[in-house]
């Protein structure tokens, strides 16, 4: 386990850890920081993480997995004095947030699944993810995920076509990620099991979303999610891609307050 994880936070009512999409940080949660507590998210505690290797979490020296960030997470709600959580990612974060389910399910009190996958990868994209990890580190530069990535398939089309102040953004953020982080990160999901038969078993309430633009994890991928958690709502947005939670905040915080007034009800 690492040492410091670090974490931005805000509010203060029941507590919501955000699990960020790669290869960014926490700091794609701005919008979810300033806004979602309020109006009605009854002041929603929300700890939005930087997984190790991004924003100010050191990488360490462990071999790649997903198991030891959800086990990350683990740590941190210990230190924070929360015994269970609502906990949400998006993309490379609803990873780490199903393998939290499999490792730690009693620290669940609800679950966020936006703009991912409950499916393993499969050859193709293990391979391919192998030629980004190996390229960012024999160049020492992340340069090719710029170029491959910003703006799309991460945005939705409508956000490329709308949203030229997001595309800056998101490019800012994407050159500030170490070609070490992302190599790691990419063969971490590239081992990751497939996690169907865990949602199957998630006791909690679930909230399902995605963009309906989501060109990486489409709505089939959600639809898929959403068939076998046992109490889940699907939300897809409209005019929205991958990265829902910075194209559409106003309508992905509505579709997390409704997430946690079903965790307050079924307290």
């Amino acid at each position: 386990m690492t040492d410091r994880i670090s974490v931005r936070e805000a509010g203060h009512g029941t507590p919501l850890v955000l699990l960020h999409a790669f290869p960014l940080s926490s700091r794609m949660w701005r919008e979810q920081l300033d806004e979602l507590p309020g109006a009605d998210g009854s002041e929603a505690r929300v700890l939005a993480v930087d997984l190790r290797g991004f924003g100010g979490t050191e990488l360490g020296d462990d071999e790649p997995s997903l198991d030891l960030l959800a086990d990350d997470v683990a740590l941190l709600l210990d230190r924070a004095g929360i015994e269970r959580a609502v906990v949400g990612g998006l993309s490379m974060g609803g990873y780490v947030a199903m393998a939290l389910a499999r490792r730690h399910p009693d620290r669940l009190s609800g679950l966020l699944l936006a703009d991912t996958k409950a499916t393993a990868d499969t050859e193709q994209a293990r391979a391919n993810r192998e030629r980004v990890a190996a390229a960012v580190l024999a160049r020492d530069s992340v340069r090719l995920l710029v170029d491959e990535q910003v703006p799309s398939p991460l945005l939705g089309a409508t956000s490329v076509r709308e949203r030229p102040r997001l595309e800056e953004r998101l490019r800012a953020m994407v050159e500030e990620a170490s070609p070490r982080a992302v190599a790691w990160a990419q063969r971490a999901m590239a081992s990751r099991p497939g996690s169907l038969d865990v949602l199957a078993g998630v006791q909690v309430p679930a909230l399902v979303l995605v963009g309906e633009e989501d060109a990486i994890t489409p709505p089939s991928d959600a639809e898929a999610m959403a068939a076998v958690l046992p109490d889940v709502v699907l939300t897809v947005l409209p005019a929205v891609g991958h990265l829902s939670a910075m194209e559409s905040p106003d309508a992905f915080n509505w579709a997390v307050r409704g997430l946690l007034a079903r965790v307050e009800a079924s307290g």
